[in-house]
């Protein structure tokens, strides 16, 4: 071997090819599909749109001082809510901080980089992994590697959910974790690899552990008798290394695992998503084969037809020890059987059922499957090991033949790509001692595995989205920056307009908020205020109405308008962030009467309706009216009700599901309890009669609430306002993460800021300590002293401080570790690098192929 590639240099060379092919292929399919930013069109699905591009454009906002908050709260969204939360479950992906090296106008553009470095270091890293469990050619390595980088998961599932792209990452990581524990070397570098893995996704870091677990477990079994000293002393030794690695590691990860964990307590649950009950086995076998994606949610595990024909292949290869073909065969089918059942899916997701799909651990089958693809083909499988796992790829296909994840072109590429993987894999059986003729081969599986990928990636994209609308966005961010007015009024996005959490993407300081984060109270705050929410309570909006926007001191705002932009900016009276109401405790009966509490002031007048018409809807007290499905030709219920003349009436349908009409309005509703709320809708002015009728279409039975409609009084709104700036905050300051006032010294009263009161706000009046606030419906609510005029807030995550002093500590043993255990390590190190260098000198270390042990090579010499 010449001495300018040495075995090292040819193991970065591979690992560098599996990353370029990956990224490559990935790239070539957006390009093929015109899916943007190598394209004008927008990714197929929402994630991207509603999740991924606002978080990552508020990263870029903090990263820049260009935002209200800062990393512990986020005065944007749903009008105040903690950050940290989302930035461990979407930011923390290393590769997403990228962000900051780009314009803001080009942030989706960053998001796209943060899936392509992540599916090439995915690539990379498994290729080394590989290689640890067997000795072998790197370049097929390689090409099995790309097949994990690229498996269906991460092109359906991951790769619009960034955050999640670090568990393919972390994955191989943790793989070599546990090699180096077999080994036992390294210690501290292994424990960084949990602690790295655990920080950049707590949603796949579990999953990712556990498989990690369980492969040594496999190993264990498979090499115990070539570890130094007896079987029983080499389990203890290396299951104690296993255990206090992955345990000091997590630890060092508590800062972010500390403070998911007391956030998930308060978020607000997500829509259940059952996962009992699954289309059945076939179908979940049809996953296993590359092709579309299932109209059922099942687990994507697909990984190319070189990786799936060598996994079949290992139950046939008689150059595998029968124990470690059993091990290997047994071990993905466990995992794979396992995602199908919940009590198991929520120990794989660390016992919390995710909400964007049940089955957000399946990457961890697909490399599973690679991992036994490499055992078989690191043994070199013969013809007869070959065509039994092309016979079981073929028995899979005919099995899983009619199902809907599986289409025509799928059937033909699968076959064709069958066809000549088998075909190469028995030349490179053939030709396996010469070196040349086998590197041809080689390239020619690398050119199919690369079109293989590029095909899968192509066909999991789907049709391309519209364009991209970047151009109003960009206005409608301008806009809102040129008419800021925080902390003295806020300027709301308003209702959904581009995407779920147009705050963030768009700056201001709005209600509309999405994310598996987002705390139950603020939810239910704006729910009981009158703003609508949907995937049960998950993403907040806005409210729609003059009252509403005076509840959050919204004083700017964007609404519809005419091309090109296709919004307007517009204005409208708000009282201060901080106000002062009398003592007391206010009704809280309706949405109506709870606004009048928070303001402080009568404003609505609240009928009772009756039925006047249509199928009669049945009153139940406080739970709302029953409102019968409308008959064909039938006009609907008809529900009638009388206010003042000159007023304005509003309706909230909450959970109604048709179409509502009165006053000459016609809107509507899509409400689905617990689904989907929706929230006060204008009707029009009461005429001079004061007659008001609403006509409820359904095609269902449905529900609305016993007092849906409010009549607000002519000039109530403007003399409330009036009153509340001439006695609320003098002087408002916001940081970003605390809030203070100076208020006219008056009367004992309670100041009411219009921020949800979430768990961790403290708050002192008139110089004396702090304590946690009261809640005014759901608003910070503190009580104050007559004479009072100085009030000031501040939130602290909760969570965060245990957190910050367990991963100290953690790191402080990590690195007590390391350096006791540094002086020891050097000489074994030089001797082990003498040894190397002469085995080099001797022929190479690479070997080609054959394995045997199990374990990437013998024992070497603890250290840690």
């Amino acid at each position: 071997m010449s001495e300018t590639f040495t075995p090292r240099r040819r193991e970065a060379a591979a690992a560098g090819v599996a990353a370029v092919l990956a990224a490559g292929a990935y790239c070539l399919a957006t390009a093929a599909r015109g899916t943007y930013p190598l394209g004008p069109h927008a990714p197929a699905g929402a994630a991207l749109g509603d999740i991924a591009v606002p978080f990552h454009a508020h990263l870029w906002d903090l990263l820049h001082g260009n935002t209200t908050g800062d990393l512990l709260f986020n005065w944007g969204s749903g009008y105040g809510t903690p950050f940290l939360p989302d930035l461990a479950a979407y930011l923390l992906n290393p590769f997403s901080w990228l962000v900051g090296l780009f314009p803001r106008s080009s942030v989706g553009t960053a998001v796209f980089l943060v899936t392509v470095l992540s599916i090439a270091a995915a690539a990379a890293l498994m290729t080394h992994a590989l290689g640890r469990l067997h000795h072998g050619p790197p370049w097929l390595r390689a090409l099995l590697a790309v097949g994990y980088a690229l498996c269906a998961w991460v092109l359906d599932d991951g790769a619009a959910n960034p955050g999640w792209m670090w568990g393919p990452v972390a994955l191989p990581l943790l793989l070599l974790a546990a090699d180096w524990c077999l080994h036992e070397r390294r210690w501290a570098a292994g424990a960084l690899c949990v602690a790295a893995a655990w920080t950049g996704s707590l949603h796949t870091a579990v999953a990712a552990t556990l498989t990690a677990g369980l492969v040594l477990v496999v190993r264990l079994v498979v090499t115990a008798p070539l570890l130094p000293g007896s079987t029983l002393r080499a389990w203890v030794r290396v299951t104690g290394r296993a255990v206090t690695m992955t345990a000091a590691g997590a630890l060092v990860s508590s800062p972010v695992l500390f403070v998911a964990v007391t956030a998930a307590q308060d978020a607000r649950p997500g829509p259940l998503t059952a996962t009992d009950g699954s289309p059945g086995l076939l179908a979940q076998l049809a996953q296993v084969l590359p092709g579309g994606q299932a109209e059922a949610p099942l687990p994507d595990v697909a990984v190319g037809m070189l990786g799936l024909l060598l996994a079949a292949s290992l139950p046939f290869n008689p150059r595998v020890r029968a124990r470690e073909r059993i091990a290997w065969c047994v071990l993905p089918a466990l995992a794979a059987l396992i995602l199908l059942r919940r009590p198991e899916v929520l120990r794989w997701h660390g016992l919390a059922l995710p909400v964007a799909g049940p089955y957000r651990a399946a990457f961890v089958v697909s490399g599973l499957l690679v991992l036994a693809a490499w055992v078989s083909l690191s043994h070199r499988p013969g013809p007869l090991a070959l065509l039994g796992g092309a016979g079981l790829v073929l028995l899979l296909a005919v099995l899983a033949h009619g199902q809907d994840a599986l289409r025509t072109p799928d059937w033909l590429r699968a076959a064709a790509g069958g066809a000549a993987a088998l075909a190469a894999l028995w030349a490179l059986e053939l030709l396996h001692d010469r070196s040349r003729a086998s590197g041809l081969v080689t390239l020619a599986l690398a050119a199919g595995v690369l079109g293989g990928a590029v095909w899968s990636a192509y066909a999991a994209g789907g049709p391309a989205g519209p364009e991209v609308a970047t151009a109003p966005a960009g206005a409608a961010h301008r806009a809102l920056r040129a008419a800021e007015d925080w902390p003295a009024g806020r300027a709301d996005p308003g209702p959904h307009a581009f995407t779920a959490n147009d705050p963030l993407l768009l700056g201001g300081q709005g209600g509309g908020y999405a994310s598996d984060q987002l705390p139950a109270a603020l939810a239910q705050t704006l729910h009981d205020l009158g703003a609508g929410w949907t995937h049960s309570g998950r993403q907040t909006l806005s409210p729609d109405d003059p009252v509403g926007r005076a509840l959050f001191g919204v004083r700017t705002y964007l609404v519809d308008g005419p091309a090109p932009d296709g919004f307007t900016v517009a204005r409208a009276p708000a009282p201060p962030l901080v106000t002062v109401r009398p003592p007391g405790p206010g009704d809280t009966g309706s949405v109506w009467t709870r606004r009048e509490t928070v303001l402080g002031g009568p404003l609505y007048e609240v009928p009772v309706p009756v039925p006047a018409g249509g199928p009669p809807a049945v009153p139940h007290g406080s739970s709302g009216w029953s409102v019968p499905a409308t008959p064909p030709g039938q006009a609907g219920t008809v529900l009638a009700a009388s206010c003042p003349p000159g007023s304005t009436a509003y309706f909230q349908p909450l959970w109604f599901h048709g179409t509502v009409s009165g006053l000459g309005a016609t809107f509507t509703s899509d409400g689905e309890q617990p689904y989907t709320a929706e929230g006060v809708r204008l009707l029009g002015p009461v005429p001079a009669d004061g007659r008001v009728e609403v006509v409820l279409r359904t095609s269902a039975a449905g529900q609305v609430p016993a007092r849906p409609l409010g009549c607000l009084r002519a000039g109530a709104l403007e003399a409330t306002l009036a009153r509340l700036a001439a006695g609320g905050g003098a002087v408002v300051t916001a940081g970003g993460h605390s809030v203070s006032a100076v208020l006219p010294a008056g009367p004992a009263g309670t100041a009411v800021l219009s921020v949800p009161a979430v768990r961790g706000w403290s708050c002192s009046a008139g110089g004396g300590p702090y304590t946690a606030p009261q809640s005014v419906v759901g608003l910070i609510g503190v009580p104050l002293k007559p004479g009072d005029s100085r009030l000031t807030c501040s939130f602290r995550q909760p969570g965060l401080a245990p957190g910050l002093v367990v991963g100290l500590a953690s790191a402080g043993v990590i690195a007590l570790v390391a350096a006791t255990h540094w002086p020891r390590r050097r000489p074994a190190r030089s001797a082990r690098a003498t040894r190397r260098a002469g085995a080099a000198a001797a022929g190479g270390s690479d070997g080609g192929g054959s394995g045997g042990s199990g374990s990437g090579g013998a024992a070497e010499p603890p250290s840690a």
